[in-house]
């Protein structure tokens, strides 16, 4: 079993410097951040965590690919990977370009989590309809794949359009493309047309979920043994681990509360010596 990290990384927390060579010292082997372009002050959704009020973190996240690239540039073998980014809200042949400049300068160690995002009020700042949000996403990601893939691109779509063009530095490593969200046909069915695996936010009632992530794989003809399972922003516990493994899971994403190095570092600690 590996394990990564994630955490709301912002202009008040720890940095994504000295967080990442923490993290990679520790032998933790990935580490996560999140997206927010902004924050409405409207708020059309409540917040997801449950709470009254939306978290200050949410208005004051990092870029991610700059705060990645940062941690990639100071790091030689972690992972480093956006969770999630919100692909629906982003011009698709900028980020085919930024995601593939990571990718190949890190040398291959970057991962693409994506979602489709639960702020109507942000979603909307970028012209994105919630209804529509899951046809972007698939759209966005279907031309930056021939960004990535092809040495002249095409594509042609309700959202996204563009006639043959160049477009370089390709991806060393794909990139690989998780999809963090809850279980549902509408997940499993995006997963297993255009992505590399799943990211179940939590990770609970993942065992329960495997047979209709399967069923929706075998409808687009794929193996789902090809997938990868990354429950994402666990709390580490014994139990939990022993449970993760038994269901076949080899990678793990740990929630790290967002603050100062005073803070994160012992709950780093903590999380080291519990998975040994």
């Amino acid at each position: 079993m590996r394990y990564g990290l994630t955490m709301f990384i912002t202009d008040q927390t720890m940095d994504p410097v000295e967080l990442a060579r923490a993290a990679e010292a520790r032998g933790f082997v990935s580490l996560y951040v999140p997206e927010h372009t902004h924050i409405p002050v409207s708020r059309t959704t409540p917040p997801p965590t449950g709470d009254a009020e939306l978290r200050e973190e949410y208005k004051r996240t990092l870029d991610p690919f700059v705060a990645l690239g940062m941690a990639a540039a100071a790091t030689e073998r972690l992972v480093v990977g956006t969770g999630i980014c919100l692909v629906a809200q982003r011009d698709p042949i900028v980020t085919a370009k930024a995601v593939a400049t990571l990718d190949r300068m890190s040398g291959g160690r970057f991962v693409l989590g994506i979602g489709f995002g639960w702020n109507e009020d942000e979603a909307a700042h970028h012209g994105v309809a919630m209804k529509t949000r899951r046809a972007q996403t698939r759209e966005h990601m279907l031309a930056m794949r021939a960004l990535w893939s092809n040495d002249e691109a095409e594509f042609h779509g309700e959202f996204v359009d563009f006639s043959p063009s160049w477009s370089w530095p390709k991806p060393v490593s794909g990139p690989e493309v998780l999809i963090g969200g809850a279980a549902g046909p509408k997940m499993f069915a995006a997963i297993a047309e255009y992505a590399d695996g799943w990211i179940p936010i939590g990770g609970a009632g993942v065992r329960a979920a495997l047979e209709d992530l399967h069923r929706a794989c075998d409808a687009q003809g794929r193996d789902p043994a090809s997938l990868r399972i990354v429950p994402f922003g666990t709390v580490p516990s014994p139990g939990k681990v022993e449970y993760y493994a038994s269901i076949g899971i080899e990678e793990v994403v740990l929630r790290v509360p967002g603050g100062s190095r005073d803070r994160v570092l012992p709950v780093l600690d903590e999380y080291a010596a519990l998975i040994g």
